[in-house]
């Protein structure tokens, strides 16, 4: 079993966001939704995680960081995508207006 680390990259009332590491590698990420009775999560992977790592993951996402909000749930339903990341973008990668015609770098954010 893979020793899986999570890095919160947000956190609002009721969702989290968080970074999946091992070994200091990214291998995904996972977004977290709080409802009165059920967690809806997003969980996005790399392509080389087998089904039986991602049922780990699930496990572990469901045991630290589902259980530690302490919050009372009736469902866990978590949604997987499988591939590789394309880049992360921002505003700033935009014109004012949107449509990355002002000031845009047409690029991922890195770093």
């Amino acid at each position: 079993m893979a020793d899986y680390y999570f890095e919160r990259d947000c956190r609002t009332p009721y969702s989290e966001s968080h970074t999946i590491l091992v070994d200091e590698h990214a291998v995904g990420r996972v977004d977290l939704h709080f409802t009165a009775t059920v967690v809806h999560s997003t969980l996005c992977v790399v392509e080389s995680l087998t089904q039986e790592d991602v049922q780990e993951l699930i496990e572990t996402i469901d045991e630290e960081l589902v259980d530690s909000v302490g919050v009372s749930r009736d469902e866990f339903i978590v949604h997987v995508y499988q591939g590789r990341e394309t880049g992360v973008f921002s505003d700033s990668d935009f014109g004012e207006n949107g449509n990355g015609t002002e000031g845009s770098s047409g690029g991922p954010v890195t770093g």
